[in-house]
């Protein structure tokens, strides 16, 4: 079977992509000292952490997002700055670290965070609505899975899952799988589209100018769950997250369900 490692490659098609990360982490600084976060954890594990953001005044709810870099990067502290748009609009906004791969499965990362949102959901009263980027879209669209145990699924809203990977099975075609591990087993039980539709509204989000794997996994879900799918004009993988600094863009309202 073909090697499908170049196809889920984003860096080397975007314009300056290499840059991206050292750009958000300076954005996520600049945004944090101006609005510092409570740091809250939720396990055992070193990583098992979240970021708090209040906004002014009784919160309208709860944003937990996500972050990506296929399991095996990053941080809570990488995007901070998108919480933003959401908080100018009233929302609290969490980010949780969560332990990587290979030391946690994916499957493992799911539960951690959806340990992180019971525990975010204890601070935070009100409906409560969950986003995340790539990797992170996929573990924002199985928390929303009604298989995946969640203490908190009463107050779950609505889901937006930012070019999500919802079928892992390529992946296993890939060098990464080297770190993520996955066997067939595990790749269809943490597969977002292979599981029955979410019983809350799901908005897939993608961007226009994004790898064609990227446009794919976010097509496929939307026709597995029926769901709404949004193809942000202009935007690539890496920018694509951008919309969330912003109150009143279509990705922000698009979040909060407006």
């Amino acid at each position: 079977m073909a090697d499908l490692s170049e196809a889920y490659v984003n860096a080397a098609y975007i314009p300056d992509g290499p840059t991206f990360p050292a750009r958000w982490v300076e954005s996520a600084s600049t945004f944090r000292a101006a609005r510092p976060p409570e740091d809250i954890p939720y396990g055992d594990h070193p990583r098992e952490r979240l970021h708090l953001f209040r906004p002014e005044g009784t919160p309208r709810g709860l944003l937990v997002f996500v972050h990506g870099g296929y399991w095996k990067a990053f941080d809570r502290e990488t995007f901070s700055h998108l919480a933003a748009g959401p908080l100018a609009q009233g929302w609290a906004v969490s980010l949780p670290s969560y332990p990587l791969c290979p030391e946690a499965s994916i499957g493992a990362i799911v539960r951690a965070c959806a340990r992180a949102v019971e525990r975010a959901a204890q601070e935070v009263e009100g409906p409560l609505h969950l986003a995340g980027h790539s990797a992170g879209g996929h573990v924002a669209a199985r928390l929303a899975c009604a298989d995946v145990a969640l203490g908190v699924r009463d107050r779950l809203v609505r889901a937006v899952p930012i070019s999500p990977l919802s079928n892992l099975r390529p992946l296993m075609r890939t060098d990464m799988n080297a770190t993520l591990r996955l066997d067939e087993a595990e790749a269809v039980a943490e597969s977002p589209m292979l599981r029955p539709k979410p019983q809350v509204p799901v908005t897939v989000w993608v961007g226009e100018v994004e790898r064609p794997a990227f446009r794919d996994q976010a097509l496929w879900l939307s026709q597995a769950w029926d769901a709404p799918l949004v193809v942000d004009p202009g935007r690539h993988h890496f920018d694509v997250i951008a919309g969330l600094e912003e109150p009143d863009s279509p990705l922000t309202r698009a979040v909060l369900g407006q």
